[in-house]
């Protein structure tokens, strides 16, 4: 039997998990009472669960407002874009030396998976999915916990604006060669490529904001 979790954390981790599958959106009001009520727990855990996802820049708590699910500008999120550019070129190059057949083959389902989905409401996170299977390989365990978290923030923002203006075509076709590219160890090329992918998602979220206007 696993030894049972401090309070604090499962509330932190279930708090997390909610904001960043956007069950719990920016904007909603998390309140101490009701959340030690639903996880069966006094406030006291609460509040230090809350103060570690305000740390994490998914809460913010303000005075006379108590805590309430953080928001991301625009500006934020293109930034965050930036990152994913550093950390994850950084992840393929490492990657690319290390991957093995059982790997290609692994990703190769994912994209099988993605052409056939027709709910575009599945696409982000089998896009997602893809993308992890070609970083793993790095080996870098805190690297790939960087990448995770930048990514969770960023998600929650674009899941389904990008997934509607950018369409299926374009990113399938893009996963592809990027696979390809890894089978043929060619990682300048690779690279290359996963930072345009990546700048592309940046355009896509700025026509995204502009169609929302």
């Amino acid at each position: 039997m696993e030894p049972r979790r401090p309070a604090p954390e499962a509330v932190r981790d279930g708090l997390r998990e909610a904001i960043l599958s956007g069950d719990l959106t920016e904007g909603t009001q998390l309140r101490q009472d009701q959340l030690a009520e639903q996880f069966g727990i006094s406030r006291i855990p609460v509040r230090e669960a809350l103060r570690q996802l305000e740390a994490e820049g998914l809460v913010k708590i303000e005075p006379n407002r108590g805590a309430i699910v953080a928001s991301l500008s625009l500006d934020d999120v293109l930034e965050m874009l930036d990152i994913r550019i550093a950390l994850e070129c950084h992840a393929l190059r490492l990657a690319i030396p290390q991957m093995a057949e059982e790997d290609f083959s692994h990703a190769e389902s994912i994209l099988e998976g993605y052409n056939r989905e027709p709910n575009p409401e599945s696409w982000g996170t089998m896009n997602w999915q893809f993308h992890w299977s070609i970083y793993a390989p790095c080996h870098r365990p805190r690297l790939l916990s960087m990448i995770e978290a930048n990514y969770g923030h960023v998600n929650r923002f674009v899941r389904m604006q990008v997934s509607l203006v950018a369409g299926k075509e374009r990113p399938r076709k893009e996963h592809e060669l990027l696979l390809a590219l890894c089978r043929e160890a060619d990682i300048e090329q690779a690279m290359a490529l996963l930072e345009t992918h990546i700048e592309q998602t940046k355009k896509s979220v700025q026509a995204s904001r502009r169609h929302r206007s």
